[in-house]
């Protein structure tokens, strides 16, 4: 029954992900409560890998966007104008149930790279060339993050399985 519960919260954990919730940290906190509630189930190292393999998929969100601005001839202006256009536009998109953060951070990380690159003097072409690759940047980081978020959900429930 305590397995089946685990299931339960790590699907719902990733299904939390693609709309911008902190889904890898409800796998990783389910996994610690499961391990404390149930000595000798999951083990340190599980939860250690895990922790880490989250830790590097959020590093790898932030920094996909910047990648493919600069991949599709932004500016490193724009490649910050992205990343902080994306917070920023998740923040803004939170009172809008469900899918608001994750609206929010495709159009904040577009609006961000393509003001950064006007303000620099960008044609508009080039501006906004740059900042659909901010936008796919940040698709490629939303899909990258999911696979990330199922990986470490398959060895969790291997290792409380086991």
């Amino acid at each position: 029954m305590e397995l089946l519960i685990l299931v339960v919260i790590v699907l719902v954990s990733l299904a939390l992900i693609p709309i911008g919730l902190p889904g890898l940290w409800l796998i990783i906190v389910s996994a610690v409560g499961y391990a404390l509630l149930l000595p000798g189930s999951i083990g340190w190292v599980t939860i250690a890998g895990a922790t880490i393999l989250a830790v590097v998929a959020e590093v790898l969100e932030f920094t996909f966007a910047g990648k493919y601005t600069r991949k599709y001839g932004g500016s490193s202006r724009a490649t910050w104008g992205a990343i902080f256009g994306g917070i920023v536009g998740a923040i803004v998109g939170v009172p809008v149930p469900i899918i608001g953060s994750i609206i929010g951070a495709f159009v904040g990380t577009f609006a961000g790279a393509l003001i950064a690159e006007l303000t620099q003097g960008s044609s508009s072409r080039n501006a906004t060339r740059a900042a659909t690759g901010a936008l796919v940047g940040r698709a490629v980081a939303a899909a990258m993050k999911l696979a990330f978020g199922i990986a470490i959900s398959v060895w969790v429930i291997w290792a409380a399985w086991r």
